[in-house]
């Protein structure tokens, strides 16, 4: 007789949190770990191997069923039930040796390959599984606990969650964009890890990804867009061919930074993806004449990172006169380079959705020279104005989400001013943005009419050219034309706030301005 499938046991929201809360409290015991940014990343990568474990549990299962071979992503002795599911397995000095070290004493006894040293060196037999993820998560990963007994403890608890049950899953999918939101805060540094889900979901539903396309955030953190551009395409699925398609072609990252990489892996994998295709390179370090049609894609979705520099080989990857330090613009060419061009059955072509800072509305010199460009060669349909506040508390300044395809060029853009709630001047970390908050907007986008928060502008009116037909600016910042922007009363301490801000931004500014010099000069 083939063998049953096991009973799985559950676990309820409430316990789930509860083991969450519990294995943090431990942590902070430890005197390896220093705030959340250090602890949040530990639970994951703990939860990341129970996660693998469970899956191969399923996995073998399944196969044994089928009556096919079974070949594991880890071997003994480094699978979690080797060494994880026992509560009296090792612990102390000798776990934190076989989790650190190059060669340690390994759970049966035998010396050989530490646990991350082992997982790092894992290889794929054709180059596309699991193996390789595994291997390049833990690339960039360390063990930051000092305190063995205290690691074992945090073991035991994870391992009572069961990531095999669905409902489950979903609780704990859940949960976990609680932690994420968490290491935004703890990370202090603005979109860094996180994007506003309400964005994130107004974005994947106005651009509406249908399945058969390729979904591509280049910058895409803890996999925000890339998980709700998923779940958004599963729902279309109707068959086995169509859940192959979902899996294999439909999703696909790229993000440099280890943390939010394990991080956007483990999102990804707990939503049903199998295997994410996530690059761990830096987006932008391939020239973009070399971009072929083979790179191009359906459809981007990404809030592009700002407020950054690349290195001068980085730069070399775009043309003299576009090269800038402010990383948004170097995304936003790249984006523009990797959309599908039209062709048969899609007259748009690739077509984007992307967030940036209110600066790239009106920046001159480089920035106009892209913006140029978009309007150029791009249809920039819609620009919608995002409030004060959505990405509070680590930035006031307004973004805005800017969405075209190839199908330009542009003549005509429809922009959306995003009204506050009442009684409200801005959003903040406490009372941030909700999906109701983006609810007109939605429909508006369905049933296009000018109105108190609607307008539409020619191209004609921010692409301004002077007799010789050399560009002049590209501004657009344009604000509402049926009446004035909401004029608030505000405290005195909140301007001088406010004040002190910009100045900052000023003096930050200028500090570009000084290094770009001295580049030049040398």
């Amino acid at each position: 007789m083939p063998p049953k499938k096991p009973v799985t046991p559950q676990t309820t929201a409430q316990q789930l949190g509860a083991i969450i809360k519990s294995a943090r409290n431990i942590m902070r015991k430890d005197k390896g770990l220093n705030g959340d940014l250090d602890r949040l990343p530990m639970l994951t990568w703990i939860m990341f191997l129970k996660f693998l474990d469970d899956m191969e549990h399923l996995r073998e299962t399944n196969a044994a069923l089928a009556g096919t071979p079974f070949r594991p992503d880890i071997a003994p002795p480094y699978r979690w039930r080797d060494w994880g599911a026992d509560a009296g397995g090792i612990t102390g000095a000798e776990l934190i040796a076989f989790v650190n070290n190059d060669e340690a004493m390994r759970p049966n006894g035998t010396r050989g390959a530490g646990l991350f040293y082992y997982l790092r060196g894992l290889r794929s037999v054709d180059g596309a599984d699991r193996r390789d993820v595994i291997a390049t998560v833990f690339k960039g990963m360390q063990n930051r606990m000092a305190d063995g007994y205290l690691l074992r403890d945090v073991i035991t608890l994870v391992d009572g969650i069961h990531f095999t049950a669905s409902a489950e899953m979903h609780t704990l999918s859940r949960l976990y964009e609680t932690l994420l939101r968490e290491m935004r805060d703890a990370a202090g540094d603005s979109g860094e890890f996180y994007t506003p889900r309400p964005a994130v979901r107004f974005m994947v539903q106005v651009m509406d990804p249908r399945l058969g396309e390729t979904v591509l955030d280049p910058a895409c953190g803890t996999g925000g867009f890339l998980v709700e551009s998923f779940v958004h395409l599963q729902q279309q699925c109707r068959s086995v061919a169509d859940l192959a398609t979902l899996q294999e072609t439909s999703i696909r990252g790229g993000e440099a930074k280890s943390l939010p990489y394990l991080l956007a892996q483990m999102n990804l994998l707990l939503h049903g993806l199998n295997y994410p295709r996530i690059d761990p390179g830096n987006s932008l370090r391939v020239p973009l004449r070399d971009l072929t049609d083979q790179d191009r894609v359906d459809l981007i979705l990404t809030n592009v990172p700002f407020g950054g520099e690349e290195d001068r080989g980085i730069l070399s990857n775009f043309p003299k006169d576009r090269q800038t330090a402010e990383t948004a613009l170097l995304f936003l060419q790249l984006i523009m380079r990797r959309l599908k061009r039209p062709g048969p059955g899609n007259d748009r072509g690739g077509r984007a959705g992307v967030i940036v800072p209110n600066g790239t509305l009106f920046g001159d010199g480089v920035c106009a020279r892209v913006k140029e460009d978009l309007l150029k060669h791009y249809h920039v349909h819609t620009i919608v104005r995002l409030p004060e506040g959505v990405f509070a508390p680590y930035t006031d300044i307004p973004s805005n989400l800017i969405f075209f395809d190839r199908s330009g060029p542009t003549e005509t853009i429809w922009y959306y001013r995003v009204p506050l709630p009442a009684g409200r001047r801005k959003f903040t970390k406490t009372k941030p943005m909700e999906d109701a908050d983006l609810a007109a907007c939605l429909a508006w986008w369905v049933d296009r009419k000018e109105g108190a928060d609607a307008w539409r502008v020619n191209v004609a009116d921010v692409l301004k050219y002077d007799a010789e037909g050399r560009l002049l600016s590209v501004n657009l910042d344009i604000k509402n034309p049926h009446g004035l922007e909401a004029l608030e009363h505000r405290e005195p301490l909140e301007l001088l706030d406010d004040m002190l801000r910009k100045e900052r931004r000023v003096n930050d500014l200028l500090a570009e301005i000084r290094t770009l010099i001295d580049r030049t000069a040398a």
